[in-house]
């Protein structure tokens, strides 16, 4: 099993290219199901969620190709042909791996009028029910039963346009509405809609396919049905994630790097915490550049909230700077139980971290030191590189599969970049 291997206290200085976001091509690559013609994806990442989606919707009948790009700054493109879908269930074995595959459920209903999708299997980080799912597409006019493990779900007469209200912010909810809603008779109305870039992105990718859509970037998102959709390209946001998390790379580190083919308001609210700690951080004509010398971090509270909020998926990032800061950080998580799970790891390498409930109270050290981690999930694991570009001595890095999930060529970028960092097979 592969582990990454960090040596510390290298400064970073160069540029790393930003790829296109996970979270915004997952949701595309589903958006596929609701047209027999060809959607092109272009600037999407080869990571292992990218393949385990288009294993699942091959398994519908979908043709895929995908060419990587020739460089590390270039995406690859990424074409999906769903003309004949010869299976609409959604198996267990793909649909465990990976909980956006449950996103196939809304497309699939809408365009062939019944679907048997697995539910997810248990995650790391907590239960996140897919109940608002199912609520929404029942809202819809759609029949659901639950069956030995799966969603079995009909509309016979097909989608009908309806008011849906989420009593919570969800995500995925939100963007298999959305879908479904592409291809539903009349007008839905889709309201606590969350309001992420990754919807945006897809919304306008729906709109070019020929949907009918207004209010996205807002809480409330209507959509008009069409017949059906067409053919269209589209290219895939830069990653928000991984832009904030190699700007905090650098702030850790120390060091000037320019973050290529991104920009500043993906990560609105992380630019002003960052800066509060002592890192700079501007806009480029090709990016963002980022500079921390001298002095420590300065510790910053922080909150997680659903955008335009502090992101979930960037506070054990946020940590791995804090645990280094002078001073003590409150870190307080509210969107997932169980997002700590990185927080043993760092005390393994020094870090003085407290956690009560959903809050953890994070003292900073002058140094944390390197010691042998093991990665828990996707965000966790790459905390634990960051902290180790900051750690005297080494760090070893196991279970670097979870990284393989969402970060693509990450000890490749950083390493150009001017850290010590080599992936061991």
């Amino acid at each position: 099993m592969d582990r990454i291997r960090i040596e510390g206290g290298a400064r970073l200085k160069g540029e790393i290219p930003i790829s296109g976001a996970k979270n915004a091509a997952l949701p595309l690559m589903a958006a596929s199901l609701l047209t027999g013609e060809t959607l092109s994806l272009v600037n999407v990442p080869w990571l292992a969620d990218i393949a385990f989606m288009g294993d699942l919707l091959r398994g519908l009948g979908v043709e895929t190709s995908y060419v990587r790009g020739p460089r590390l700054s270039e995406g690859g493109m990424l074409t999906l042909t769903a003309s004949r879908l010869s299976s609409t269930t959604a198996e267990y074995d793909i649909v465990r791996k990976m909980r956006a595959s449950f996103l196939v459920l809304g497309p699939l209903l809408a365009r062939e009028g019944h679907a048997k999708v697995s539910l997810p299997g248990g995650c790391a980080i907590g239960a996140r029910p897919v109940d608002l799912h199912l609520k929404a597409l029942e809202a819809m006019g759609a029949n659901i039963d639950l069956a030995d493990g799966y969603v079995i779900a009909s509309a016979s007469g097909g989608l009908k346009g309806a008011a849906i209200e989420f009593p919570i912010v969800s995500v995925g909810a939100t963007e298999n509405a959305l879908m479904a809603a592409a291809l539903a008779k009349g007008e839905t109305r889709i309201i606590n809609a969350a309001r992420e870039p990754e919807i945006e992105d897809l919304g306008r990718c729906l709109i070019a396919m020929g949907a009918k859509i207004s209010g996205l970037g807002s809480s409330e998102i209507v959509v008009e049905g069409v017949n059906a959709l067409h053919a269209a390209t589209h290219s895939v946001l830069p990653d928000r994630i991984e832009t904030g998390t190699y700007a905090m790379a650098a702030a850790i580190a120390g060091g000037e790097i320019e973050l290529i083919g991104t920009r500043t308001e993906l990560i609105g609210s992380v630019v002003p915490l960052l800066r509060r700690a002592g890192t700079d951080i501007s806009d480029t004509n090709r990016g963002i550049a980022v500079h921390r010398n001298g002095f420590r971090p300065v510790a910053v509270d922080v909150t997680t909230e659903p955008f335009p909020g502090f992101p979930t998926d960037l506070q054990a990032q946020f940590m791995a700077l804090m645990a280094t800061a002078e001073g003590t950080s409150h870190i307080k998580e509210t969107i997932f139980e169980n997002r700590f799970m990185h927080v043993p790891e760092l005390l393994r390498m020094g870090a003085d971290i407290r956690v009560e409930g959903d809050l953890a109270v994070v003292n900073g050290v002058e140094k944390l030191k390197g010691a042998p981690v093991m990665a828990t999930d996707l965000r966790a694991s790459v905390s634990l590189v960051l902290a180790g570009l900051a750690a005297e001595g080494e760090t070893i890095v196991n279970r670097v599969y979870h990284l393989d999930r969402g970060f693509e060529r990450l000890e490749e970028k950083l390493s150009a970049a001017g850290a010590r960092i080599e992936r061991l097979h």
